[in-house]
């Protein structure tokens, strides 16, 4: 066994082992509860010193505080009071600050800053995080904060800007390490070394050819393991999942997920290597588009509790005026059996509970198929496979509920013809529901339309025409 070397002293002091914790590196338990949100205490000092004027008092108050806690302390005040901040903490508004405020937050914001403030803070972030910067603004405001930036920050944005909203070409980061296959890990490492343009972060060196195509990839660990001499084109890994600039951010989340990746290369339409994406641009893609998915399945609109109220209103309001029009749609079924609910009043009362379970049958189903859709377990390929289960289910939950609600019926009612229409109206209540949660977002994710959008209408309503027709249609057979 080896000589136990001699520690040295200077290195054990210095190691995070035996580093005493710094304020950064924990929750403040003045600040923050337990799930690190900022208590609502600490946000009533900041709102009393501004209103008091002390804005050295909101200073030392927030000083301390992480960019993002920062943003989210702007983003818990009043618009007034968010002004007020701002110009408090002024120098310790960094372009991470900006970069972590929620989108409408930061619009408002940034339309009280002249171009050359905007474009002072554009040219200290990545391009990806730039370009959301200036995305939504006007046309005129975008070439004006154009103008002020530099050449090269200038040509980034711009270019990501030529891709489509929600693609990798705008996500993509722009700053990535590219270098020929016919180095040496050596001549790599020494490269690296020099330090000459190389982004800030990376986590892979892509290998590129003469026409700078993607041909390979290497993980820092393997440059870092792997003796000097050795050639790249013999360690590099030749097989790696490239994504084409103009693929939505959704697909790409999904390749994220499914291949496990930490980051890869984005190529343009001739194949050439232009940008790379992170896994921590795809976490922020893949809730953004978990919670847009739900909130056009209930149709609240962006559901931002920043946005603009007159937004909210027409973005709710265009939604409940289609839905009501499937609710006069029901209601014309219902009053076409308007005598035979006068004879049997018992129906009125009833056929309420079966459009109702109808319709929560239906949400159930679309709402798994909707998410199959979003991450691609449910393709072409095994689409009738998902019909057919969701069949079954719909079968089971139909004879089990009905028979159910029809023993209820009888209890109540003390009418076996009234019960058993009940339990059939419940059966095909519920394949319907069933069929319509599937069939409605699969044809609609066929027709290219996203089924989050507008699925919940057609389900709703062909739940509530088909409960009200097939209760309504059996009393009229089986009891008048």
């Amino acid at each position: 066994m080896a000589e136990d070397a001699p520690l040295d002293e200077e290195l054990i002091a210095e190691s995070p082992a035996n580093e005493e914790a710094r304020p950064d590196d924990r929750i403040d338990d003045e600040r923050h509860d337990e799930d690190n949100i900022l208590k609502p205490e600490f946000v009533r000092r900041v709102t009393d010193a501004l209103d008091e004027g002390d804005k050295q008092a909101v200073y030392e108050l927030v000083e301390p505080l992480h960019e993002a806690d920062i943003a989210d302390l702007i983003e818990l005040l009043e618009r007034d009071e968010r002004r007020q901040l701002v110009t408090a903490i002024t120098d310790l508004m960094s372009s991470d600050v900006i970069a972590h405020l929620n989108d409408f937050v930061r619009e408002d914001m940034l339309e009280a800053l002249p171009a050359s403030a905007v474009a002072e803070i554009a040219g200290e972030l990545e391009t990806d995080d730039a370009v959301q910067l200036i995305e939504d603004m006007d046309e005129a405001d975008q070439r004006a904060v154009l103008a002020e930036l530099e050449p090269e920050d200038r040509a980034a944005i711009e270019s990501a800007l030529s891709y489509p909203e929600e693609t990798a070409g705008r996500l993509m980061n722009r700053e990535f390490v590219a270098v020929p296959e016919h180095l040496t890990v050596g001549d790599l490492i020494d490269f690296l070394r020099t330090g000459e343009d190389l982004p800030s972060e990376f986590y892979e060196i892509f290998v590129v050819d003469e026409k700078h195509h993607p041909v390979g990839t290497c993980q820092l660990s393997w440059i870092l393991t792997t003796p000097r001499q050795v050639a790249l084109a013999d360690v590099m890994k030749r097989d790696q999942t490239l994504i084409a600039a103009n693929l939505d951010q959704e697909e790409v989340g999904n390749m994220f997920q499914k291949y496990g990746l930490i980051s890869a290369a984005v190529v343009d339409a001739s194949g050439r290597l232009v940008g790379q994406l992170t896994v921590d641009d795809v976490v922020h893609i893949i809730a953004e588009e978990a919670g847009e998915d739900v909130l056009r399945l209930s149709g609240a609109g962006e559901g931002d509790i920043n946005e603009p109220i007159q937004r909210t209103i027409r973005g709710r309001m265009g939604w409940l005026f289609i839905n009501l029009w499937t609710a006069i749609a029901a209601a014309a079924v219902i009053a076409a059996f308007e005598g035979t609910i006068q004879r049997i009043a018992a129906l009125a009362a009833i056929m309420t509970i079966v459009s109702g379970m109808g319709g929560n049958a239906g949400t159930q189903t679309m709402a798994v198929v909707v998410r199959a859709l979003a991450t691609n377990q449910l393709t072409s390929s095994n689409t009738w496979r998902m019909i057919t289960r969701e069949l079954t289910i719909a079968l089971a939950n139909g004879f089990g509920l009905g028979l159910f609600m029809a023993i209820g019926c009888m209890a109540v009612y003390h009418d076996p013809k009234l019960a058993a229409v009940l339990w059939g109206a419940m059966v095909v209540e519920s394949v319907t529901a069933g069929l319509a949660g599937v069939l409605i977002p699969v044809t609609m994710d066929r027709f290219g339309i996203d089924p989050a959008h507008t699925s919940t209408v057609f389900v709703t309503t062909m739940t509530d025409v088909i409960g009200f027709f097939s209760f309504l249609g059996l009393a009229t057979l089986f009891l008048m």
